[in-house]
């Protein structure tokens, strides 16, 4: 794991967009980083019905995110706006 690109242990649930919402810190910056629900359920194997199961099935997968989240950031391959977005 590249010690450059750190993750608080801080994440919320976006019910409009179903997705996991978290951060990641590189050089001083923060970067909002996000995960489908539909890739949180490919991953885990877990189907998430709502946004408490979200979190808790990311805190299961946490490390795999962020690696995930780590390769995307390290091969720049952010959003249009600047985020990282980890599956559709």
């Amino acid at each position: 794991m590249n010690q450059s690109i750190l993750f608080p242990d801080i994440q919320s649930w976006d019910e409009e967009n179903r997705r996991v919402i978290f951060s990641a810190q590189q050089g001083g910056a923060l970067i909002e980083c996000s995960v489908s629900s539909d890739e949180l359920e490919i991953i885990s194997g877990y189907a998430i019905k709502n946004g408490e199961q979200a979190l808790a099935v990311f805190d299961d997968c946490r490390f795999d995110m962020e690696e995930l989240a780590e390769q995307l950031i390290e091969d720049e391959l952010f959003s249009e706006d600047g985020k990282i977005v980890i599956g559709s």
